[in-house]
């Protein structure tokens, strides 16, 4: 068999001219926003790449990292935890990290992801073992800041940075859980019967306010009431002792007149002899003095005797 030697040789060209080509379009890196490439050159860190159109050399410079810049959400699985009082929980949580250094990111570690996560759990199991059972739910907020802290420390040199961690699920054993949900009941019903002695106590002091009030309105009532006759017959005593005086005045000022003296004589003989006439009527006795001369002189007197 022969073997054309120009046709071998130009085959070999043309794959390496073909290689050549694709190592030139894969030389021209568009980078997105947010994201930042590692390029090594000969094997050695030579840039990092921003967002942006940028051009290698074939051959020689190489995208050995891609870092997606953004915050990420990392999650951690459930992992056993043991509390101060000796009571085995179930504990996952969450972690919210970003790159902030891509060269420390790519050559602080191998893989900063597993890292977190790792150092997550180990930090959570110690902050668990430092708790009671019941402060374990309590106290959240202290754990996922004590694994923020360690975090953080890390992430220095791991090019990171952990924006925040959260418990999803602490899950104690089925026993425990049974006796929580007792206890829980326990407490909701001695809540209950406190809240109703307490509406019943309640309900006794307002009712007996009421009485109160009613009995206090009452008894001002009453005092109000006999206030306003007492001064209603006050006014009228005084309108009686002011028309009184009023018609002794008027009496006096008719007497001192001319005349007026006789008017008085015969206005009150006029009601002796009315009195005498009933006196007379109604069938009593009449007592008149014994001495008629005197009688006859002091009708005279009030000069009556023409009337009579």
């Amino acid at each position: 068999m022969v073997i054309d030697l120009d046709l071998v040789v130009t085959a070999i060209w043309g794959l390496i001219f073909f290689i050549f080509i694709i190592k030139l379009f894969q030389s021209i890196r568009l980078v997105p926003t947010k994201s930042a490439y590692i390029v090594e050159r000969l094997g050695k860190y030579h840039a990092t790449l921003d967002a942006g159109f940028h051009a290698l050399i074939p051959f020689i410079d190489k995208v050995a990292y891609i870092h997606d810049l953004k915050e990420e959400t990392i999650d951690v699985p459930p992992q056993e935890c043991f509390s101060s009082d000796e009571v085995n929980v179930e504990v996952d949580g969450v972690i919210y990290i970003s790159v902030t250094d891509p060269v420390k990111a790519s050559y602080g570690v191998t893989d900063y992801r597993y890292a977190a996560i790792q150092l997550a759990q180990t930090t959570t199991r110690s902050v668990i073992g430092t708790l009671d059972l019941d402060r374990t739910f309590e106290e959240r907020d202290v754990i996922s800041a004590k694994v923020v802290e360690v975090l953080d420390q890390a992430g220095a040199t791991w090019g990171i940075r952990v924006h925040r961690y959260e418990i999803k699920n602490i899950t104690p054993p089925e026993t425990v859980k049974n006796a929580m949900e007792m206890q829980v009941n326990a407490e909701r019903e001695r809540r209950a019967l406190l809240a109703k002695s307490e509406g019943d106590k309640q309900s006794k002091i307002n009712r007996s306010e009421g009485i109160k009030a009613e009995t206090i309105n009452r008894s001002e009532g009453e005092m109000q009431r006999r206030i306003n006759e007492a001064e209603g017959k006050a006014e009228e005593i005084l309108s009686i002792a002011k028309a009184t005086a009023e018609s002794i005045e008027r009496l006096a000022a008719v007497i001192a007149a001319p005349g007026g003296q006789n008017a008085l004589r015969m206005q009150l003989g006029e009601q002796y002899l009315k009195q005498l006439d009933g006196l007379g009527q109604s069938g009593s006795r009449v007592i008149l003095p014994g001495n008629m001369v005197h009688f006859e002189q002091w009708m005279d007197a009030m000069g009556l005797q023409e009337q009579r």
